[in-house]
This record gives structure tokens, C-alpha cells and sequence, in this order.
């Protein structure tokens, strides 16, 4: 039974949020091909990890032998959100764009995932395992649009997720979300729901496809 790890960092609520609306359906596509699969599921919004601290930090570089009781505990609690992500056959990741970058409640999971030696380095733990990222956002952030040099989730999601944790990566990109709230942007409002609805059937053609790969 496979088994898929779904990550939403959406401060919006379900149905107020682009990125949980689209990862739901991928989620909905993936549990209809596993029904009798697991979905371990984290909302750092909701409920966000811990920050790195001097503590946390130092555990990463020092032989569990060694550990304090402080650095045991912080480093336990790392251990736990890697082994999540070495156990899952997919992961799923909700990833708005927040003042050019992804929320700052994602970037603490994500630095409390990335552990030298583990799932960095020579021989990643993570290697090939495939991530969908829901990389929602605002505007248009694409090639040759105005603000094309602001995009910094995709550039940075790419940097971690697939050079460093050597992970199959794939994009879905619902843009232009702000238009339905924003007068000034009212206009793009068909580009907006043009672009959710390619982003619903993205997710559902991707969930299908990665499912097939673990249907025994």
C-alpha cells in the first residue's frame, strides 16, 4: 500500500486557499487509486514545527552518543519529520507564495528536514522520490512577465527539493489568485480561473500517473 505525505502551508483556509484547493484534488485523486493506502498529513499553518535553534542546529553535527538531553529531544524531533518524508512513496506540498517566498512556517519544516549526512550530501535518503508542489501565487511570475526576477519559490523549492535532495520534482502553478479580491486586477479574472482550472486538472493527471507507479 502506498503510502503519500501531503504538507499544506496556506495561511488561508480550505476553500479561501488556492494551493489547499489543488492539493486537495490531488489528494482526492491519489486516495481514490489507494484506497487502502495512508495519507500522513501536516498543516504547518496550522500547526507548525519548531524553529531551528543553536540547540536543534548543533545536534545535526554531533554523534547521537553525544547528544545532551536538549539535543536529544530537538534532534528527535527532527528525526521524526525526515522519517515522514523517507517513508512516503509521494509527497505533496501545498506552497503559496508569501511576499515573493514561500511562508515562513514551510521554510522551518524544510529546514528541519534538511539534515547533512541524511538527506543531504553525497547519498540523499530522499533520492528520486517523487514531490508535487502547488506553488500558488497572486500574479504572474512566469518568463518574460514584469516581475519575473521576483519569483523566489520555485527557484528556492528547486534548490532543496531536487539539487540537493536529489527528489523527482514536478511544479503546479495556479497564478493570478489575487484577481477575484483585488478591483485592479479584475480584468485578468478569466486568465485567473483559466489558470485554476489547468491547475485542478494538473493535479488530478499527476496524482493518477505517480498512483500507477505504486498499484501492485
Amino acid at each position: 500500500m502506498a503510502t503519500l505525505l501531503h504538507i499544506d502551508s496556506s495561511v488561508f483556509p480550505s476553500g479561501a486557499s488556492s494551493s489547499r484547493t489543488v492539493t486537495a484534488a490531488f489528494r482526492k485523486a491519489w486516495e481514490e487509486q489507494h484506497p487502502e493506502g495512508t495519507v500522513v498529513y501536516r498543516d504547518v499553518a496550522a500547526d507548525p514545527v519548531p524553529h531551528i535553534n543553536a540547540v536543534a542546529f548543533s545536534a545535526g553535527f554531533a554523534a547521537p552518543s553525544d547528544h545532551t538531553p536538549e539535543q536529544a529531544a530537538a534532534f528527535a524531533a527532527r528525526v521524526k519529520l525526515i522519517e515522514e518524508m523517507e517513508q512516503a512513496d509521494a509527497v505533496l506540498i501545498g506552497a503559496p507564495m508569501h511576499n515573493y517566498t514561500i511562508p515562513s512556517t514551510l521554510k522551518t519544516w524544510l529546514d528541519g528536514v534538511y539534515l547533512m549526512g541524511r538527506t543531504a550530501g553525497e547519498n540523499p535518503s530522499l533520492k528520486g522520490t517523487p514531490v508535487v508542489v502547488v506553488a500558488s501565487r497572486g500574479g504572474s511570475y512566469r518568463p518574460g512577465t514584469p516581475r519575473e526576477g521576483f519569483e523566489y519559490v520555485q527557484n528556492y523549492l528547486e534548490a532543496v527539493l531536487k539539487d540537493t535532495f536529489a527528489m523527482e520534482l514536478q511544479f503546479i502553478v495556479p497564478e493570478l489568485t489575487l484577481a477575484p479580491r483585488n478591483p485592479a486586477m479584475s480584468e485578468l479574472i478569466p486568465l485567473f480561473e483559466a489558470s485554476r482550472e489547468r491547475a485542478l486538472e494538473e493535479a488530478v493527471t499527476k496524482a493518477k500517473e505517480l498512483a500507477e507507479r505504486f498499484t501492485a
